[in-house]
């Protein structure tokens, strides 16, 4: 027998959001489809959900900087069972953009840009076809602060909440949801890839993983379409909101605004 909730197709699954939104999916029901580049460690998370949750766990080691690979996914997307897209596979530099080489940069654009794309759009076209279905984006809250932070990983990140509020606006009247979650820091194994100790950040700075994971999860039972878990004052957002959609009709005219002549 299908399972009602369908089957949830989790990114960068083997630790930290995607691990955690693996085992929450996996209580409410989901089946799960879980997809990282180590599948020792989706093994371990997936015998770990197996032992509270009774559902049906498929394990997909894959490099989503690697064609093939991404490919793969793609064709498992279009598969009817999958009902819940969470694109959270990402990476951040060691260092800033002119501390890096052509490799890094092109791999942290494949990962954290070209993939979710690619990702999202053959969750998008799936889901249309069958009026029904939802795509998380995990970006983070350094798409509206960038200078708080090396401008390539903020950059991705305001590019997947670009292409997040655009699919939200297009979908949201054809059955199809879209989410973008805004993490502030939060403890993950990303930090030490970066090559920053997470311990060492202001007390109260950073989130734990299972904090931001179960707010995002409110939000999306809330249909928002943007999700900052760490921002108590939402009427803060809903002013940057306003102020954007004021500006937005003086941003296209024939004319040279009268300050730059």
């Amino acid at each position: 027998m299908s399972n009602p909730k369908g089957t949830a197709l989790v990114t960068g699954a083997s630790t930290g959001i995607g691990a955690v939104y693996a085992d929450r999916l996996a209580k409410r029901g989901y089946d799960l489809v879980l997809v990282a580049r180590d599948a020792g460690r989706l093994d371990a998370v997936a015998a770990r959900i197996r032992k509270q949750a009774d559902v049906s766990i498929e394990i997909i080691a894959a490099d989503l900087t690697q064609e093939a690979a991404l490919a793969q996914i793609e064709a498992r997307l279009a598969k009817s069972d999958i009902t819940l897209l969470i694109n959270n596979a990402g990476m951040a530099l060691q260092g800033s953009i002119l501390e890096n080489g052509s490799a890094e940069l092109s791999r942290i654009v494949a990962l954290n840009v070209t993939a979710p794309t690619r990702l999202a759009a053959a969750a998008g076209k799936a889901f249309l076809a069958k009026g029904d279905g939802a795509i998380i984006n995990i970006s983070s809250v350094l798409a509206l602060v960038p200078e708080m932070f090396e401008g390539v990983y903020s950059g991705t990140k305001a590019y997947l909440l670009n292409l997040s509020q655009a699919m939200a606006a297009q979908l949201k009247d054809k059955g199809v949801y879209v989410q973008a979650v805004l993490p502030g820091a939060t403890r993950t194994e990303i930090w030490e890839k970066a090559g920053r100790d997470p311990n060492s950040f202001p007390e109260g700075f950073l989130m734990e993983v299972d904090d931001l994971v179960d707010a995002a999860l409110v939000g999306f039972d809330r249909k928002e379409a943007i999700t900052i878990p760490p921002l108590h004052d939402e009427s803060q957002f809903t002013a940057m909101l306003q102020a954007r959609a004021a500006m937005a009709p003086n941003l296209s005219k024939s004319q040279v605004a009268p300050r730059y002549r």
